[in-house]
């Protein structure tokens, strides 16, 4: 009885503390599903409201010790490297999504607050792995996780122009991660799984929470522009990846602990 119960514990436990993670991720959904049916200020537009209102929920982590300074700094940087591929997808030659409604704050084709939807899964990423104290085992060679996260965000680009060369950048994903697990601690004890399974549950809620986005009309694509469908199941492809370049991006900034090693000889 005391094992069900602890369990029962660990199990709400890890459910708020996935909660706290995907703080700034679930504030952004939450404006994006409000203000799609009810936004009542005239004088400013529903994309620039966002924008302003991801600063300021930024800000308040900040002042209120909810987030660090280096899960901000995560948050800057995904959001310059996503606006750089924001402006690249929505261009006029390209037109992969687009935003169809107004805005000020923006540059081209891409409202600001774009930037601040990937910088929620970077987000979440920093803060879950602090929250969880994540270790590894099995984790590769940090210098072949860059290559290969390059070669992801090129073509990103380049499979517009040449052949998509995603499939084979998932077989080298697992094969570069096939044996890594990632440990994590919810009270004392670390449980674990293959971090290839968590990057891909992790994906399926992205997943969830875009296709909540383009119903709330925050973008759409061009099969969605005379009324909203489900995006298909293949975009976990492309989620995937971004998961993995989401991961790798945090991985230069928090140290990857192996678990097979006291937290003193780390």
């Amino acid at each position: 009885m005391a094992t069900i119960k602890y369990t029962i514990h660990e199990l709400i436990l890890f459910a708020v503390k996935q909660a706290h993670a995907c703080l700034f991720g679930g504030f952004l959904l939450a404006i994006m599903l409000v203000t799609r049916y009810w936004y009542p200020i005239d004088f400013l537009h529903r994309y620039d409201f966002i924008f302003i209102a991801a600063i300021v929920f930024q800000l308040f982590l900040l002042i209120f010790k909810l987030e660090t300074i280096k899960e901000a700094i995560v948050i800057i940087v995904f959001h310059l490297v996503a606006t750089v591929m924001e402006l690249f997808k929505t261009s006029d030659a390209i037109g992969s999504w687009s935003y169809p409604e107004a805005y000020v704050f923006g540059v081209g084709n891409v409202p600001l607050f774009t930037g601040f939807m990937y910088s929620a899964v970077g987000s979440y990423i920093a803060r879950v792995w602090r929250i969880f104290e994540f270790r590894y085992e099995n984790y590769p060679n940090k210098r072949w996780t860059i290559i290969l996260v390059i070669g992801i965000y090129v073509n990103f680009f380049s499979h517009h122009f040449i052949a998509d060369f995603r499939w084979l950048l998932l077989f080298i994903t697992g094969w570069l991660f096939f044996n890594t697990k990632i440990h994590f601690k919810i009270i004392k004890t670390y449980r674990n799984m293959p971090l290839l399974l968590g990057w891909f549950l992790v994906a399926i809620f992205i997943w969830i929470a875009e296709n909540l986005a383009t119903y709330a009309n925050i973008w759409i694509y061009p099969n969605q522009t005379n009324g909203w469908e489900l995006v298909p199941l293949a975009k976990l492809s492309s989620w995937y990846l971004l998961m993995l370049l989401s991961f790798v991006l945090v991985s230069l900034i928090n140290e990857v602990r192996d678990y097979s090693k006291p937290k003193n000889e780390q």
